[in-house]
């Protein structure tokens, strides 16, 4: 009696272990696969993502080789951080950047926040005196003393929106 207790014990035991192992096995394929689709999904999201930001950067100078061929004695980043510090020096007038194109309308005055140098000539910049904001397209020249000069292109006031 013992012996086939034992026996029948042993075939439970083993059949256990068999649909465990086919239930783990397969649990483990259901997950890689799992895996695999949203991996995919990933790789379509970065893609999506840097396709968008190759868009955004079309206009910079980073990316245009005839506007760094132009600017042949500099490297672009080092003339975009010229650019952007001698724009910014500005900001500490009394009467505002006056490369934004706007008068001190109130107590504060017009700062340039953001700047984007497009090319070997634009960047567009980012203004606001805290209620305000606009924004200005600057045409730039390196002289030859290596200084940066500016010039307006164009700028726009935002209307001030009524809440």
């Amino acid at each position: 009696m013992k012996k086939s207790l034992f026996l029948y014990l042993f075939i439970v035991a083993v059949l256990m272990n068999v649909f465990t192992y086919k239930y783990f096995s397969s649990k483990g394929l259901d997950e890689v696969k799992t895996l695999t689709i949203k991996n995919k999904k990933l790789n379509a999201s970065i893609d999506s993502i840097s396709n968008t930001m190759d868009d955004a950067n079309y206009f910079s100078l980073e990316n245009n080789s005839r506007a760094q061929n132009y600017l042949e004695n500099y490297q672009a980043k080092d003339i975009i951080e010229k650019v952007k510090q001698a724009l910014l020096s500005y900001n500490d007038n009394k009467e505002g950047n006056q490369y934004t194109g706007q008068i001190k309308l109130n107590e504060q005055k017009f700062i340039i926040n953001k700047i984007k140098v497009i090319n070997h000539r634009w960047l567009i910049a980012d203004y606001s005196d805290g209620t305000l904001w606009g924004e200005v397209i600057l045409k730039y020249f390196v002289n030859e003393d290596e200084t940066i000069s500016f010039e307006i292109a164009e700028s726009y006031l935002y209307p001030k929106e009524l809440n």
